[in-house]
């Protein structure tokens, strides 16, 4: 799959694109962070509050419990703010 990080989410993490292996078992966006959150202590960091972390799924916002395959381009980025 390939993976997307955005603003303070890709600073924390210390990347802005990868191709990942979906873990064996892992089948959702709350599974997929859980793993990525195991990786090191910025991912860790990243992901620690699932309130501050928006997804989408090839493009479209996803919630936690939507699948996820090898086949997706999954984004994460923070709440967006208008101004």
């Amino acid at each position: 799959m390939k993976l997307l990080y955005f603003a303070w989410v890709r600073e924390r993490t210390g990347i802005h694109e990868e191709t990942w292996s979906l873990p064996e078992g892992v089948t959702t966006v709350r599974g997929l962070i859980g793993a990525l959150s195991e990786r090191s202590p910025g991912f860790a960091h990243a992901f620690a509050d699932l309130k501050q972390i928006r997804t989408a799924v090839n493009q479209e916002t996803a919630k936690l419990d939507d699948p996820v395959s090898d086949a997706d381009e999954v984004a994460f980025f923070p709440p967006m703010t208008g101004g």
